[in-house]
């Protein structure tokens, strides 16, 4: 109890410089680190949470409810002071940090939102809508604004997936002379998009362009244009991803949409070690942070999610 009053006594701005106990430990929980947006998460999550004096603890759920559910469970079994969440879908996300939450334990959402306000600390989430607008504004252009076209979804259970989609959309829409001849989800994938691509352009080989939900599938579908000697098809993704910075130096896809999936990371951790301290983050609990367009004017100071000066 006296440790309790104590912390709440001292400022946020001392406490950012006071380590924890080893005995501090936080969970961070993403999808699999196969995936270099969610791998940056991680480690910055990781860095920050070290740097602040914690003990992370690393674990990936694959995008399965089941398993993030089993891995709340270690979380709370090992004494976890507080969760940094990339969540396995929205809504079946929702009881496992309502579990923690009922253990005393808070949760801090990165890059996905839940269904549920007041069950989460905080949700940090990248404008997807804002960014979407941004990817198809470029993608328009780099079409020329006529063309046949095709989308790779991200997964369905995915809230963001849905958001991109629609953002997209409202821009792309605005243009008569686009054509939407393919539409289908490749859940994130990069070898599912390979292979969604090559169906796609058996069936449409009039095709022009491919904007992707996230830079995975973009990586997967140009290398599904390249094998089929398409290099004149436009494609544009989302992410930030240094695969798809170092495809747009060569001339390959032409642009993505970069969110700060490292510093969304860090700012969780940040507001966890405030919370834990004195009760409250400083901030709402959704939290939106603004997209950057990357093409090959700016792609060379792109560098793990994040634009170098």
């Amino acid at each position: 109890m006296l440790r309790k009053l104590l912390l709440a006594a001292v400022s946020v701005a001392v406490l950012s410089s006071v380590p924890a106990s080893a005995a501090d430990l936080i969970a961070i929980i993403t999808p699999s680190h196969d995936n270099p947006f969610f791998k940056a998460e991680a480690e910055g999550a990781a860095a920050k949470a070290k740097e602040l004096g914690f003990e992370p603890l690393v674990l990936v759920h694959d995008d399965d409810a089941n398993k993030q559910n089993q891995l709340f469970d270690t979380a709370i079994a090992r004494g976890a002071k507080a969760i940094i969440l990339d969540n396995a879908g929205a809504a079946a996300t929702t009881a496992a940090v309502q579990k923690a939450k009922d253990a005393g334990i808070p949760s801090f959402l990165i890059d996905r939102e839940i269904n549920e306000s007041g069950v989460a600390v905080s949700q940090i989430v990248s404008n997807n809508y804002q960014g979407a607008q941004l990817g198809a504004e470029e993608f328009v252009k780099l079409m020329g604004e006529a063309g046949p076209f095709a989308e790779l979804l991200g997964r369905e259970a995915d809230t963001n997936a849905g958001i991109r989609s629609g953002g997209y959309h409202d821009v792309i829409g605005e243009y008569p002379e686009m054509k939407m001849v393919a539409q289908q989800s490749a859940n994130w994938s990069q070898t599912e998009a390979f292979e969604k691509m090559q169906t796609i352009l058996q069936a449409n080989p009039e095709i022009k362009g491919v904007i992707s939900g996230n830079d995975t599938m973009a990586m997967g579908a140009w290398a599904a244009l390249e094998a089929a000697g398409r290099k004149d098809v436009i494609v544009v993704g989302f992410d930030g991803s240094n695969d798809v910075r170092d495809s747009i130096k060569a001339g390959g896809i032409k642009a993505t949409v970069l969110q700060p999936a490292y510093r969304q990371a860090q700012l969780a951790v940040e507001q966890a070690k405030q919370y834990l301290a004195t009760g409250k983050t400083g901030a709402e609990e959704k939290q939106l942070m603004d997209c950057i367009l990357i093409n090959a004017d700016n792609a060379a100071k792109l560098e793990t999610f994040a634009l170098k000066d």
